[in-house]
Parts: structure tokens; sequence; C-alpha cells
């Protein structure tokens, strides 16, 4: 949905099993015409739309069929305006763990989908608005710990290559429809680009040079018309989760981004488990307990600790990092689980949702992107007395941060008596 403060608000449909296209359409009906009704009933509801590398290829292939998609999109006043083009292949029901990143940027294979997937995107997008996919973070940093520099310079070097080639396809794309998508890098724990600074380092050590070269010597670009298309189409996926991990508050990892000249494409509005650590430890074990009920065997759960003088220390999963709860000086366990954002305490362990309130208030006060996407994607791993009704879970999870957004929104639209028309209502 277009909300006031002009932002677009949906949640991101890999929560839903299903990698080939019929299972990928049938979800779509299923969830978003009830969902609609309730939370959106006189606006269009944007759709956060994932696609597994098969599904788009289905959907490419066979004719008819994306026509068909954006016919029933306006007959169900809906639309799709970002992607997550981060999960590759399988997503459910299966061991995912470090396969989330294969293949990586330095692979034709990920290019050939994000390009893909660009293509879809810009044939579903609404004038009027740009389009975002949020991808990987170049590749999984323990992959190359046993390699040498070398090697590691020339994955860095490969994957830039390979986004400069997606920007030169997305510069012919905006030329054929007109329609502008961004590719919306994401940080994450383990990730080659794990934080902002890593991010900007990448940026200004290896995006910018490489590509530009890239551009100027393939497309005849100037150097400042290169530099403007890299900025442009590659932005960053800020998932809410991924930079709590990392214990970066979002004010200040929105101003380095900003001063770096790095757009943000993407806000994906997600919580981590957080638990505090008691001075005795051994007292730890009832904790230990209700953490060993989120270890589970789909997705990789690094933990980050943090210790008694602030240092940070990353486990590759929580069962491993179970072994270490009873560290003395350790204080703090953040877990790369995508808790419920309406729930900020489970049994005794806490989430960090106050991060997100904090994104929302700060969106209030400076636009920081067009797009917000609730990325709870752990319902069929969650603990058994957490699990819901998924149309249920999936509601509360846009009306709490509606009702976030909203408290602010409302005492400002009442004191200056401004609205806003919806550009989707309005095509």
């Amino acid at each position: 949905m277009f909300l006031d403060k002009g932002y677009h608000l949906t949640y991101c449909t890999n929560i839903h099993p299903g990698e080939g296209w019929s299972e990928v359409f049938q979800n779509l009906k299923t969830y978003f015409p009830p969902l609609k009704q309730q939370i959106s009933p006189n606006e269009p509801l944007g759709i956060g739309l994932r696609l597994s590398n098969k599904a788009s290829m289905e959907l490419l292939e066979k004719e008819g069929q994306l026509q068909e998609l954006k016919n029933w999109l306006q007959e169900q006043e809906l639309y799709v305006f970002t992607m997550n083009g981060f999960p590759y292949g399988g997503f459910h029901h299966q061991a995912v763990k470090d396969k989330v990143h294969s293949p990586d940027w330095t692979t034709a294979e990920r290019l050939n989908y994000t390009v893909n997937l660009a293509r879809i995107l810009a044939e579903l997008l609404p004038d009027g608005i740009e389009g975002g996919i949020s991808t990987s973070p170049l590749s999984y940093k323990p992959w190359l710990m046993e390699e040498d520099d070398q090697k590691v310079k020339s994955v860095y070097n490969q994957a830039t290559l390979n986004l400069a080639k997606l920007v030169g396809e997305l510069l012919k794309l905006k030329q054929e429809t007109s329609k502008t998508i961004h590719i919306d890098i994401e940080p994450e724990p383990d990730g080659l680009l794990e934080n902002s600074k890593d991010v900007i380092n990448y940026f200004q050590e290896w995006l910018v040079p490489v590509g530009e070269r890239y551009l100027q010597e393939q497309l005849n670009l100037t150097k400042e018309e290169a530099s403007s298309a890299i900025y442009k189409h590659l932005q960053l996926c800020y998932d809410v989760c991924h930079f709590a991990l990392a214990y970066e508050k979002p004010a200040e990892a929105f101003a380095k981004l900003r001063h770096a000249g790095i757009k943000i494409g993407k806000i994906q509005l997600s919580a981590a488990l957080k638990t505090a650590l008691p001075e005795d430890v051994e007292t730890r074990g009832a904790i230990a307990e209700t953490m060993a009920s989120f270890a589970e065997d789909t997705y990789l759960h690094q933990v980050v600790e943090k210790d008694v003088d602030g240092k940070l220390t990353q486990y590759p999963d929580l069962t491993f990092a179970l072994q270490h709860i009873r560290k003395p000086n350790a204080i703090e366990w953040r877990t790369h689980f995508h808790v419920p954002l309406f729930t900020q305490e489970y049994n005794g362990l806490q989430s960090t949702q106050e991060d997100i309130v904090e994104v929302l208030k700060l969106l209030q006060q400076k636009e920081v992107t067009a797009h917000l996407e609730v990325e709870t994607y752990t319902w069929d791993v969650l603990p058994n007395d957490l699990k819901k009704d998924i149309h249920e879970s999936i509601r509360r999870e846009l009306e709490w941060v509606l009702e976030h957004i909203n408290k602010t929104n409302d005492a400002e639209n009442s004191s200056s008596g401004h609205s806003r028309t919806h550009p989707i209502a309005d095509r």
C-alpha cells in the first residue's frame, strides 16, 4: 500500500513455500486478496515478490503467463514494486544454510537470474515509481577463509564486473521500457558485506573504480555518466535485523551511507532474537534451553556476542554458539533468527524490535527510501507456541507497522492539513 509519507509497504512472499511459478501464483491468489480487504480495502496493495530462478524462467518462457499475472494484478488492485532476488533456489522444507548465497556474484548464473527478475519487474511495475530487487552481499565470507589474498581479490573483481554488466543491462532496460530498476545489495552476517563500513569500502575501493572503467569502455559513457549509473542502479537493502546484528544504530548507519552517497533502495522490516546474559554463568542453562528451540536445520542462525568491553564475537550458527553460552565476560547475544515484529519478548528472550521502531521514527523525519517490506520468513520453523495462522500473522505484522507509522502521521497531518493522492490508484 502507499502511505501518506510517500512509502510503499508490503510483505515479502519468501515466507510461502513454492519454487515453481504455478505454486507462487497460487500463493498470491490465496493470500493477497483477503489481505487487501483487511488492511487496504480502498487503495491498491503492493506485493514484495520472491521468485526462484526456476519460477522466473517459467514465467518468462511460457507464453501468456506474464500477461496473465498483469491482468490478475489489475483486476485485484495489486501491484509489484519490489522483489527478493537473494535466494536463487529452494528456500523452504530443505537445508538452505549457506546455500542461500549460491550461486554468488562471481557467476553468470547469478547475473542472468537477476537480469530476468529485472525484466519481469519492468513489465509489472506501474508507471511513475521505481522498482527494486534485493540481492546477496556478493558471496559468503567463510568460503574464502582458507584462500590467499589474490583469490579474495579475484572474487571481489569478478563480482564487481558482473554488477557492472548488470548496470549496463538496467540502462538498456530503462531505454526500452522507461522503467527504472535498482538492485539493492543486502548485507548480512558472514556475507562478504556485513555492515555499512563494508558496503562503503566496497563502493569506494571496488564498485565505483572497476564499474566506471567497465561502463566507460563497454558503453562509451563518460566517467560522470558511469558513476551516476552505478549509484542510481546499485543501492542498499537495509535489513533492520541484519544491521541490529552488527550492533549498528539506524541513525548512524543512515548518516554514514548518506555521506558516502549510497542510496537505500529498500528497508526490510525484520527483528532479530536478542537475549541478555546474566553475570552468573551458572544461571544461563535455562536461557540455553530456550535458545535451543530456535536451533533448526533449515536456515543459518549466526550469533553475534557482545562482551563487557564492547567487543563483538561472531559464531557461524546457533548450534555452535550454544557451546559458548557460559563465556564469563559475554553480556548479550543477538541471533540471526527473524522473529515476529509484534513480539518483543518470548519466554525470557527479547527481540531487536526497538531498532524497527527507531527506523520508522526516522522515516517520518527524512525520506530514506520509498520501499518498505516486512520480511519475517521463519513461520514454518518457529517454536510451536510462537506459530499462529499464517493469514493472521501476516496481517498482524503489517498492522503493527501501520500502527507505529500512523502515530506520527496522524499528528503531522492534523497540524498541517496535508494529504497525498495515491499514484497507483491514479494510474
